[in-house]
């Protein structure tokens, strides 16, 4: 016979942390994508871009990049397909193995990276850093760390 466990209804403290960060999270990422719109990019191709940046040879196997920006393959395959037509990235083979591509970043997205950035940065300030005291950070950071721990857990 199975046991019916009462559902742990939100607190109205919780309720409340729980809808501010819904509501943060959908307006700030609302605000970067509307200020990376003027470059022709969206949050999708600029986090791409930061991951093929920041990799060894500019370069990534597309399945660890859609494991890094958590996106379907298929999704991602896509994705590259139109940041390829715009000249930014470009598909390589995986000499090691026939089945694997890389993601490579092409000299002109790395061009994109160098003038985007550091309006990317102006806007995440202005929109976010700028906005807590380095108290506020810390304890912001304190509090969402385990939450992150926990959700990269569960996609093992």
């Amino acid at each position: 016979m199975e046991t019916e466990t009462a559902t742990r209804w939100l607190s109205d403290a919780e309720q409340c942390a729980w809808r501010t960060h819904l509501d943060v999270s959908r307006l700030l990422m609302h605000q970067l994508e509307k200020d990376l719109q003027p470059f022709g990019l969206t949050n999708n191709d600029y986090e791409i871009l930061v991951n093929l940046s920041e990799s060894d040879d500019r370069r990534m196997r597309m399945s660890d990049l859609a494991g890094a920006t958590l996106q379907s393959k298929s999704r991602l395959s896509h994705q590259i397909t139109r940041m390829e037509t715009a000249g930014l990235v470009r598909r390589e083979n995986c000499e090691s193995d026939r089945r694997g591509l890389y993601a490579v970043l092409t000299e002109e997205g790395a061009e994109t990276m160098r003038k985007v950035a550091p309006h990317h940065v102006a806007s995440v300030r202005k929109h976010f850093m700028d906005l807590l005291s380095p108290e506020a950070l810390a304890q912001l950071h304190a509090a969402l760390t385990p939450v992150a721990e926990h959700l990269r857990g569960q996609r093992v």
